[in-house]
């Protein structure tokens, strides 16, 4: 039993799954979302007016079962790195979600890991709603697979980060406060992608979504085989003193596509106007089953040498502050979106990012709205007192008890 607020942490959930890694079948299906929370399962329900995604009765006819309201965001990756380092078990990443074709020995104990489609993306391909019920359907088909193939096993549902956080509102400000600061800690849900040469990290590499989608209808959600699982293969990535390659390769991202490779191209130059070098991102290729390549080039990602780079949204959409401009007519097919990007390729010191300069400049939209709005009222005040100063009054009075004030003409 949970008290109320309570947060798992990576041991704990360790310990509480300890029944799963001992017993006799040791089959651990993990089905691994963007975010989810406790909330979800009652505030997408039938009685809040929504028709209930949640249709799959795995849970119900288990024959045991362990809810927990909230896990903290890192014992996810614990729970995988410890399973990994394990050599009993045989970790299997599916993708494609066609488990028929899995070898699965049940004389071994196995982990599948089953990547669920996001439910949010910059994309905005479908509803959160529609994207949970298609999971719920993916669960299953996966267990149910599982079951008419005689295979025993367990079902791990949960996320990478949650969906929602609750507040209290009679937290006084300075627990609010703690509390938000607490939020912008645990921004970084994992580690970053790391590229070393030796016992030097020479890339660094971290994004809270980073997704494509081809042709404007297949979505690739590459998140957590980046930065979760950490299944892509970073071997052919490049680095040296002025010019550094990062390079990502995924096999069978979705059906389709059997390979995918995504480089970015980065080069670290001496400027004579700024007199110190800088670090430029000046491209990102995307090259798909080893013939078809797209190039973009980058718009407004650079940074001092000794910097990394940080921007809130980067993509081919013109909204964002930091753009991918299709070069060639392959490019034009691609819709890139990649939220909360920080990267650096040189001066890495104790493998962790140097100071962030940032992709939004010093005048931001708000600061450009106030100075102009405070033009425009000085102005009008400016304005105001120069008509009030050219008023002029009479220099001479009329007086009832004498005779009548006479202005010639002339005056």
């Amino acid at each position: 039993a949970m008290h109320e607020g309570h947060v798992v942490s990576a041991q704990e959930l360790t310990e509480f799954l300890q029944p799963l890694f001992t017993q006799n079948s040791r089959n651990l299906v993990l089905f691994l979302q963007d975010r989810l929370s406790i909330d979800d399962f009652t505030y997408f329900s039938e009685s809040c007016g929504n028709k209930n995604p949640f249709q799959n009765e795995s849970l119900q006819s288990s024959p045991s079962s362990l809810v927990l309201p909230a896990v903290d965001c890192k014992a996810t990756g614990y729970l995988l790195s410890v399973l990994q380092e394990s050599r009993d078990w045989k970790v299997t990443n599916v993708t494609n979600l066609n488990v028929s074709q899995l070898e699965v020995n049940a004389s071994n104990p196995n982990l599948l890991v089953v990547q669920l489609q996001p439910l949010a993306s910059g994309l905005k391909e479908i509803s959160t709603l529609e994207a949970i019920a298609e999971n719920d359907k993916i669960i299953g088909r996966v267990t149910m697979d599982l079951q008419e193939r005689g295979i025993h096993f367990s079902v791990i549902y949960t996320a990478v980060r949650p969906s929602r956080i609750s507040r209290k509102t009679d937290v006084v400000t300075k627990l609010r406060r703690q509390l938000m600061a607490a939020e912008e800690e645990d921004g970084l849900l994992y580690p970053p992608l790391n590229v070393t040469t030796g016992n030097h990290t020479c890339i660094l590499f971290y994004a809270s979504n980073f997704s494509l989608k081809a042709n404007s209808s297949v979505l690739i959600d590459l998140t957590n085989a980046t930065f979760v699982t950490q299944t892509v293969d970073i071997s052919a990535s490049q680095c040296s003193d002025s010019n550094t390659t990062l390079s990502l390769k995924y096999t069978k991202p979705v059906n389709g596509i059997s390979s995918l490779e995504i480089r970015f191209l980065m080069t670290n130059k001496f400027y004579e106007g700024s007199a110190r070098k800088w670090s430029t991102l000046d491209s990102v290729e995307i090259v798909q089953d080893r013939e078809k390549f797209a190039k973009f080039n980058v718009s407004a990602i650079s940074a001092p040498a000794e910097y990394s780079f940080h921007c809130q949204l980067v993509g081919t959409s013109n909204l964002y502050p930091a753009r991918l401009v299709p070069s060639n007519n392959e490019a034009k097919k691609w819709d890139v979106f990649i939220s909360k990007l920080q990267i650096q390729g040189f001066n890495i010191v104790n493998n962790q990012f140097s100071y962030a300069s940032d992709c939004t400049g010093f005048f931001t939209p708000g600061i450009w709205m106030g100075l102009v709005t405070s033009i425009i009222l000085l102005w009008i005040l400016t304005y105001g007192i120069h008509m009030i100063m050219q008023l002029t009054t009479n220099n001479r009075f009329d007086d009832p008890k004498g005779p009548a004030l006479s202005v010639p003409q002339t005056e």
